[in-house]
């Protein structure tokens, strides 16, 4: 049994590359992917926090390094994809884990913010994955992992462009996987609840609100870091080699109520 599910899911031998790795979900997956075999490349705009979270990480034994860039820039987008197959080899893994959600008013919403929370939220993810793709191609396949929300299904007050973006990051998801799983790329979403992380903490500061998302969840409470592992691990695993253009909900039961 043991030989079958590292077949499946380990991710010994493969290299993820991880956006939003300085903090937040992108921090612990990247942690979670080194646990489970993989090389992993870190980038994140904070030079400081990426090289906390590599060491971390790597006094675990893992192969890890760290690629401080704003992909708000469209040039560091490219310069990213390259940078990333020199220190293990081209990614065969890609999570898209870098976001920004302003949480403002429909009425305060400016062309500036529109535009920075669709540049990383779902410009990014597309751009950055299509860079990437020929690589896998010529590894025999990859698996890229984009990050939903609740928000890509439901409005939240104060989160229409945040909104707007995830539910192009459903959309996105599905035809990146239309266009690229015949080469063995397959692109897959987690749908995180909610859990504590940057983007999170004005809800995670009002025990009001932090308790009725609670309550709205089949399960009965908010979500933990952990919670994600077992999803993430699959989604860029070879046991999702037949898994592609699907959101994979990680959120209590929130949507299924």
């Amino acid at each position: 049994m043991s030989a079958l599910i590292d077949d499946l899911f380990s991710l010994s031998g493969r290299v993820a590359l991880v956006t939003g790795a300085s903090s937040g979900i992108g921090r612990h997956l990247a942690g979670t992917f080194a646990r489970a075999g993989a090389d992993v490349v870190m980038v994140g705009r904070d030079q400081g926090r990426l090289d906390e979270a590599a060491a971390a990480i790597s006094s675990e034994g893992a192969g890890v390094h760290v690629l401080a860039a704003d992909l708000q820039n469209r040039d560091a987008v490219a310069a990213t994809a390259e940078a990333s197959a020199k220190p293990f080899g081209a990614p065969d893994i890609l999570l898209n884990a870098a976001g920004v959600n302003f949480r403002e008013p429909a009425d305060d919403i400016t062309w500036e913010s529109w535009d920075a929370t669709l540049n990383i939220n779902l410009s990014v993810p597309f751009f950055l994955g299509r860079a990437l793709v020929p690589a896998m191609r010529e590894k025999g396949g990859g698996n890229i992992i984009n990050i939903a929300s609740l928000q890509s299904f439901r409005a939240f007050a104060d989160g229409m462009a945040y909104g707007a973006s995830k539910g192009g990051v459903a959309q996105l998801t599905r035809a990146m996987a239309e266009a690229w799983s015949k080469d063995g790329v397959v692109t897959n979403a987690l749908v995180p609840g909610f859990f504590e992380t940057a983007l999170t903490a004005p809800v995670y500061a009002d025990p009001d609100k932090l308790a009725h998302n609670a309550g709205m969840t089949a399960i009965g409470r908010n979500g933990e870091m952990r919670d994600l592992d077992g999803a993430a691990v699959f989604l860029a695993s070879r046991g999702a080699a037949y898994v592609t253009g699907q959101l994979l909900a990680v959120d209590g039961g929130f949507t299924a109520k």
